[in-house]
């Protein structure tokens, strides 16, 4: 008997996932489309994925697409073949993934309801402690709803929740590539940042003109931030410099909270007291801080104000000279140039910091168009790869796997 055709991209990108049996849940909303790219994903990193679908998803999708996608049978009804039983009870799967979730299957969840085939697989995977992730999709307002903020406080300790994104007034379901990265991040057992010590800088710098006048830039120190996350889920412990941001900060990490460039070079020598396996320069530090602040406030009579600015010290300059063996990324911003030149730039760079990397990206027009988006081009001392435009949660996974992956080789 020959094997389905949809099985050839088994293990194509990975085989993290190798002979694990998933479980994807798939109900009524409409990002149901998306549970067909989540399948694909799963099964490209080595997973056996099962789908099974509720009645609304099936009027959205016809039953026949999921087992194209995955090469096995949809579950779309239960019958004395005892289906539930067969993917969820005891050691039978690996992993039950919803996606997307509706308000109405997290409730059935939280009160032990089973009258649908999806509902009753849960009910029996979570009586038989079958690990289950929950990626939710739903209105704003329904998600906001009292009953549902109910139900997700009392799960959540006992699933684990993909965050929405919202948009336009809606929760909407995360993208597959953010589920798949959270489904990889729980088998990684052994991961390469787990107990790693990983320092950070964030966002960007102030420099006083006097008491009550700054000089700044417009970094929120999202990318940062950002990439804080990924080093703690990853198992890394974090320490954060951080300027005056907008960026929420994340749990499980040390943050050390400074304002202008020369606090943030300070703290940065004084975290460096300890060693640090990787450390990541993404702040937007100035480049010249003013020469003589006035200590008191400057009256706003005068017609003209002249400042006068001198250079401030390159953080950068200074990781390898306090510790030779760190991985030390650093971050190269230019306007409306090339990217041979950005490259060009960024290599300059490197050979004067002593970096590992170095993560360019142009902030010229495109960017400011939408600043919540970015492409960035990998640079070391004899390649480079670029990511393409994405929004700013999937430059950073891109830039950790990279860090992930470079970092590794040297500690082989």
């Amino acid at each position: 008997m020959c094997e389905h055709p949809s099985l050839d991209i088994v293990s194509s990108d990975g085989s993290e996932l190798a002979g694990k049996k998933i479980v994807l849940c798939i109900t009524g909303s409409v990002a149901a489309y998306k549970s067909i790219e989540l399948a694909r994903l799963l099964m490209r990193h080595g997973a056996d994925v099962t789908c099974v679908a509720s009645r609304a998803a099936t009027d959205l999708i016809k039953p026949s697409y999921f087992k194209w996608a995955t090469g096995n049978e949809v579950i779309t009804k239960l019958t004395g073949d005892l289906e539930h039983i067969k993917v969820a009870d005891y050691g039978q799967s690996d992993l039950i993934v919803v996606y997307p979730c509706t308000a109405n299957t997290l409730g059935k969840l939280a009160h032990g309801i089973d009258d649908t085939p999806i509902s009753t697989v849960l009910s029996v995977g979570f009586g038989s402690r079958i690990p289950i992730i929950i990626s939710l999709a739903m209105h704003q307002a329904m998600y906001e709803n009292p009953a549902v903020a109910k139900n997700i406080e009392f799960l959540k300790n006992k699933v684990q929740f993909v965050a929405p994104q919202f948009v336009e007034g809606k929760a909407k379901a995360a993208e597959p590539e953010q589920v798949l990265d959270i489904v990889l991040k729980k088998y990684e057992a052994y991961s390469v940042f787990r107990g790693k010590k990983v320092l950070i800088t964030a966002g960007p710098t102030m420099e006083y003109i006097d008491p009550v006048r700054v000089i700044t830039n417009l970094s929120s120190g999202k990318t940062g931030v950002l990439l804080a996350k990924e080093f703690i889920l990853s198992g890394a412990r974090v320490t954060i410099v951080y300027g005056p941001g907008t960026e929420p900060l994340p749990k499980g990490a040390k943050v050390v909270r400074v304002r202008t460039s020369s606090e943030m070079l300070e703290a940065v020598r004084r975290e460096m007291r300890q060693r640090f396996d990787i450390i990541v320069l993404a702040a937007a530090v100035s480049d010249y801080t003013v020469a003589s602040p006035s200590r008191t406030k400057i009256r706003s009579s005068a017609d003209k104000m002249t400042v006068r600015l001198k250079k401030v010290p390159k953080i950068i300059n200074e990781i390898k000279k306090i510790q030779k063996d760190a991985f030390l990324v650093g971050f190269k911003a230019e306007t409306d140039v090339s990217k041979e030149k950005l490259v060009l730039s960024s290599r300059a760079k490197l050979r004067e910091s002593g970096a590992d990397i170095i993560i360019a990206n142009d902030i010229g027009t495109k960017y400011r168009k939408n600043p919540e988006k970015n492409n960035v081009i990998i640079v070391d001392s004899e390649s480079r790869l670029e990511s393409g435009w994405k929004d700013k949660v999937m430059i950073a996974r891109f830039v950790a796997k990279q860090i992930k992956q470079r970092f590794a080789k040297l500690n082989d």
